[in-house]
């Protein structure tokens, strides 16, 4: 798998006054693929926390607007891991339209125990980013 694709379809719900997708909306959209990348590839973040007491949770993000998404438009969020180190990877993900970018972030996430400090990533799940970013490179 060099990218997840995650399909999202736009309701009236996700949507301003304007008629377009709501700036925060694409956050929702980036969340929920980034949960499903990571079953695909064998990890729950419920079984992350549960077997080995890490949360995932997001430090930084860099994000860009780059043109509207609207009404009943179908958008595929595409993820990609980029980097690794101990504790913190960033994620790429871009919203495509008909080929078309609407929207890129980059989103650092850090690893933390469940009192919020930095803990170390799982081997298993390391070793895994660590064939994606091969496989995307």
């Amino acid at each position: 798998m060099l990218v997840h694709d995650f399909p999202v379809r736009i309701y009236y719900d996700d949507t301003d006054a304007g008629g377009v997708v709501y700036h925060a909306n694409y956050l929702k959209f980036c969340e929920r693929a980034r949960t499903e990348y990571l079953r695909t590839l064998g990890f729950e973040n419920s079984g992350l926390r549960a077997e080995n007491g890490i949360i995932i949770v997001v430090k930084k993000i860099e994000a860009e607007y780059l043109a509207p998404a609207r009404l009943d438009d179908v958008l595929t969020i595409r993820s990609r891991v980029i980097s690794i180190k101990n504790t913190s990877f960033v994620m790429e993900q871009k919203a495509v339209k008909e080929g078309k970018e609407n929207f890129v972030m980059n989103v650092l996430l850090v690893c933390t125990s469940e009192d919020l400090r930095p803990a170390k990533i799982p081997d298993a799940v390391k070793e895994i980013f660590l064939k994606e970013m091969e496989q995307n490179a």
